[in-house]
């Protein structure tokens, strides 16, 4: 019995920073909507942009170069599509995908 918890409670101190860090990301995101003149905007602007924040928001395992910017028809889609592994014990390693698309239309 004992096993089985100290093994789900190292699943969850493995897997919880994994998901602390995409709500971050998250967040970044959908900040990118309240910006002003975000559509406007090149696509070095918009991924300087974003890396400023990840570094204010401490998101250090996940590379702005991840990011597509493109406008199509006065809609500016931000997305982001990453993996994240890891170690879990001996040889298995937990793999978690993250995929994030935000929309902002012209105002």
């Amino acid at each position: 019995m004992l096993g089985l918890i100290a093994f789900f409670t190292l699943i969850t101190l493995r897997l919880v920073p994994l998901y602390l860090e995409y709500a971050k990301v998250d967040s970044v995101l959908e900040s990118l909507e309240a910006e002003p003149g975000i559509t406007t905007k090149s696509r070095s602007d918009i991924v300087g942009l974003v890396s400023r924040r990840f570094d204010v928001n401490d998101v250090r395992d996940v590379d702005p170069k991840l990011i597509k910017v493109s406008k199509d028809k006065g809609v500016l889609s931000v997305s982001i599509h990453y993996e994240r592994r890891e170690h879990l014990l001996a040889n298995i390693d937990v793999v978690a995908t993250f995929d994030k698309k935000v929309e902002v239309a012209a105002r």
